[in-house]
């Protein structure tokens, strides 16, 4: 039997577009794009205040700890005046990514969420990458920080998503056998990108785009 409901999960680097085309894709398909909204909708159904997943939001700190698998999920925030641990976090954030998947149609950016819905048959895995300094200019003019502030951040930000994933996950951040389809988004620019990935999701998942590409999305990370 299929499932009523179908997924678009986005993985980028960061000053990529990813995020801009997640939204552009949104628009076309008649559904929402999930980024940070994810933590509010965690923090609100587990009590937890949003300040906890905004702290390890696509990063990982520490080493996986024993202890973690034993503390409950509170809505104080911790136990015996300890931190909740990331791996509750990540576990709290995936069983949100888990009930908005059963409940409607949608896109996830980043947050694993590919890994987390393994087991859904109606998914689309997709990773955006681009050429650094494509990449550079577009956070630089969007932050307004200089190239300098912007390659640091990058390479930052970058090297945080990827230890985040590679943890969490069985597969490689940004390799291109953990995902459906890996593009370049410097190659078509982003909406050339949106497009291609538009026609893949169809062939794929077997649906249709509801409207035309929307031009007017600010560009995001």
């Amino acid at each position: 039997m299929m499932e009523n409901t179908y997924v678009i999960n986005i993985g980028r680097q960061l000053g990529s577009g990813g995020k801009e085309i997640g939204l552009r894709l949104a628009t076309m398909f008649g559904i929402k794009c999930y980024d940070n909204e994810l933590l509010k909708q965690a923090a609100k159904e587990s009590g937890i205040d949003e300040g906890n997943f905004e702290v390890t939001d696509e990063k990982k700190q520490g080493t996986r700890s024993f202890f973690s698998n034993f503390i409950p999920f509170i809505g104080s925030g911790d136990i015996y005046g300890n931190p909740i641990s990331e791996e509750t976090l990540f576990r709290i954030q995936s069983q949100t990514i888990r009930k908005i998947a059963a409940e409607e149609s949608c896109i996830f950016i980043g947050r694993c969420a590919d890994y987390v819905l393994r087991n859904k048959k109606r998914c689309a895995n997709i990773f955006i990458s681009a050429d650094e300094a494509d990449r550079i200019k577009r956070l630089s003019l969007r932050r307004v920080i200089t190239a300098q502030t912007a390659e640091k951040l990058i390479h930052q930000v970058d090297d945080q998503r990827s230890r985040y994933y590679n943890f969490y996950s069985d597969g490689t951040w940004g390799s291109a056998d953990t995902y459906h389809l890996c593009i370049n988004s410097s190659v078509f620019g982003i909406e050339g990108t949106t497009e291609f990935v538009a026609r893949f999701i169809e062939q794929k998942l077997g649906i249709k785009a509801l409207h035309p590409q929307s031009h007017d999305n600010p560009q995001h990370s």
